[in-house]
């Protein structure tokens, strides 16, 4: 059994990751540490130790990048301290401005080209920096095991998939990320198959469209494999791996897959399921390929066959164009769904996506802010009101760890991705407890013990 935790050797070179963004992000950073370390490297947690500073990075909001540029300036520091230190980006900000970046860091690489990174750095010089920000349709990171950085060990990332083929108008992913690719089920097998062997007890399958995996077998078309046969392939595993996914796309997501995820108890009872907007003619001027009427009745079949089923989403506030009715659209379609927790967000034109091309960002920032904050207030209801339906409930939870405002509770979520809250009885993480819900804040279940 491969020990999949980082190395921690003071005698190697060190190498320090500071993460931006999403889930995508997070497993992207095990495989660059994973890459390093078989080159010598080790990880360290300190900034102030490292002979490596590397920033992997997030283009989908302007935010996310003006937070990087403030980094960069962080790091410089640490060379103005230390001779040697090589300043580092990585992931989609480095694909998306390569050259910019090149004038302030000594590296730049892409997400397509991690594999580089050791012979990008070993060619390294004070008047050489180094990039490669190709973008590849086939690499996929396959047999490359991840070096897990979490913290507790329960919980784990499996990249099924990289890159986007939608080309959502207002996106900049499939310029960052690339085409479309799915890896071959073996290897996720495999993968999923360590992650418990080494004492995980949950594994996330990643991509940015779970639902539109597809394996080709170009020697026996009847090995083709779906995400529904992905799925339940990593199901059985065992009963106490428990499986979830993310992220889903509402073209996409199959009633197989709806029907695999209800016939076994270990598949999460969770969907994230980004509607963006609830106005039709939003959902088409943002390409995403479905109407509002198509959403709702995705979502009516995902509760006829799993009633008690989680969906989260994401809402983009004030896109191109946008009207009051259209954002009216958006929060009756909030009210109808009442999702259980939102990631809510004013429209950021991305440079070089279709939007940005195509359609003037015309809404005002005041506009915008308001339009957010309505989402936002409502979100808080429906998602008090969701909780309110679990109250008096049994739930069964992974613990996570200590509650942060109380060390003599456990805190941990429930199948259904909600986080609980329940009195300690020594458990640790990994642990599982039977639990009822007795009462609710907007984004916590209270509980007590029931076993």
């Amino acid at each position: 059994m491969r020990n999949i935790k980082p190395i921690i050797d003071p005698s190697r070179p060190k190498v320090y990751i500071e993460t931006y963004g999403c889930q995508m992000n997070v497993n992207d950073s095990e495989v660059i540490l994973s890459i390093l370390q078989e080159e010598g490297y080790a990880l360290t947690e300190s900034m102030d130790e490292a002979d490596v500073i590397l920033a992997n990075t997030c283009s989908i909001r302007d935010n996310a990048e003006q937070r990087i540029w403030g980094r960069i300036d962080q790091f410089k520091l640490q060379k103005r301290k230390r001779d040697g230190v090589i300043i580092g980006i990585v992931g989609c900000m480095a694909e998306r401005l390569k050259d910019k970046l090149l004038e302030a860091v000594d590296l730049v690489a892409g997400p397509d080209s991690y594999r580089s990174l050791p012979e990008l750095l070993r060619a390294i010089r004070p008047d050489n920096p180094q990039i490669n920000v190709l973008l590849s349709h086939e690499e996929t990171y396959a047999e490359i095991s991840p070096v897990r950085l979490d913290k507790n060990g329960v919980s784990a990332f499996i990249s099924i998939m990289r890159g986007c083929n939608n080309v959502c108008s207002y996106c900049v992913v499939p310029y960052t990320r690339g085409a479309e690719r799915s890896r071959e089920p073996q290897s996720i097998l495999r993968e999923a198959q360590e992650i418990y062997a080494n004492g995980y007890k949950e594994v996330t399958l990643l991509g940015q469209n779970v639902d539109s995996y597809f394996w080709k077998d170009k020697e026996n078309p009847a090995n083709n494999v779906n995400f529904a046969q992905l799925l339940e392939m990593v199901a059985k595993i065992s009963p106490e791996l428990r499986v979830r996914f993310s992220t889903s796309h509402p073209k996409d997501i199959s009633d197989e897959v709806i029907y695999t995820m209800a016939m076994y108890d270990n598949i999460c009872k969770h969907i994230h399921l980004p509607v963006q907007s609830g106005s039709s003619i939003m959902l088409e001027k943002m390409r995403r390929k479905y109407n509002r009427e198509w959403y709702l009745e995705r979502v009516k079949k995902i509760r006829s066959v799993i009633p008690d089923c989680g969906i989260t989403t994401d809402v983009i506030a004030g896109f191109c164009g946008e009207t009051e009715q259209d954002h009216k659209d958006t929060l009756t379609l909030m009210e109808e769904v009442v999702f259980d927790s939102a990631f809510m967000f004013a429209y950021s034109e991305r440079p070089g996506t279709l939007a940005s091309r195509k359609y003037p960002d015309d809404i005002p920032y005041e506009t915008k802010t308001k339009r957010l904050n309505e989402i936002i207030e409502l979100q808080g209801r429906m998602s008090l009101k969701s909780n309110e339906k679990e109250v008096g409930r049994r739930l069964k939870v992974l613990v996570e760890g200590p509650s942060k405002r109380n060390p003599d509770e456990l805190c941990g979520r429930a199948g259904n991705y909600k986080m609980c809250v329940f009195p300690s009885r020594g458990e640790k993480a990994g642990d599982y407890c039977e639990v009822e819900v007795t009462s609710v804040t907007p984004a916590t279940l209270l509980c007590k013990r029931i076993d």
